[in-house]
């Protein structure tokens, strides 16, 4: 397992359709270990494939307890349910945060890290991050879809709370 660099905007790899995966191998696997490291090593709660580079279907995610950490493959969200409006950041646009309209709960389907299909339904953080990193894979930002973009600091995250 690896700590990955993570891609930042403007690479033009965040802007592109990732490409499905055909088959589970060590190489995905390795992928997802190292992506999920990467990911608590920048103290992030989702993590995908593109952000580090690579334009494959691929995403982690830990936003909860409940779950803990997911490796999904091909992940795609089969339903929606409610909204919500929050702040999101990004571990490709350090700096900025904003307020993104998402669906409160959702439903994904994919493939696990051992290639079983596996349907997961979360609601608030876990929704919020899964709805993140799929955009990622098909090349939207959350800075695309923001209804505000402003500055992250320490200290106004810290007064919000």
């Amino acid at each position: 397992m690896a700590i990955r660099l993570i891609v930042k905007e403007p690479d033009e790899v965040l802007h592109k359709i990732a490409k499905e995966v055909k088959a589970v191998t060590p190489n995905v696997q390795k992928l997802l270990d190292d992506m999920a490291d990467t990911m608590y090593d920048a103290e992030g709660v989702g993590l995908a494939a593109p952000q580090v580079g690579i334009l494959k279907r691929l995403i982690v995610v830990d936003a909860d307890e409940e779950h803990g950490l997911i490796k999904m493959i091909n992940p795609e969200i089969v339903s929606t349910e409610g909204e919500q409006l929050g702040p999101e950041g990004c571990l490709s646009i350090p700096g900025l945060n904003g307020d993104v309209r998402r669906a409160e709960t959702v439903t994904v389907r994919g493939l696990d890290r051992e290639g079983k299909e596996i349907t997961i339904t979360g609601s608030g953080l876990l929704a919020r991050a899964f709805q993140h990193e799929i955009d990622h894979l098909n090349g939207v930002l959350f800075t695309d879809i923001a209804e505000k973009v402003y500055e992250y600091t320490a200290e106004r995250n810290e007064s919000e709370e």
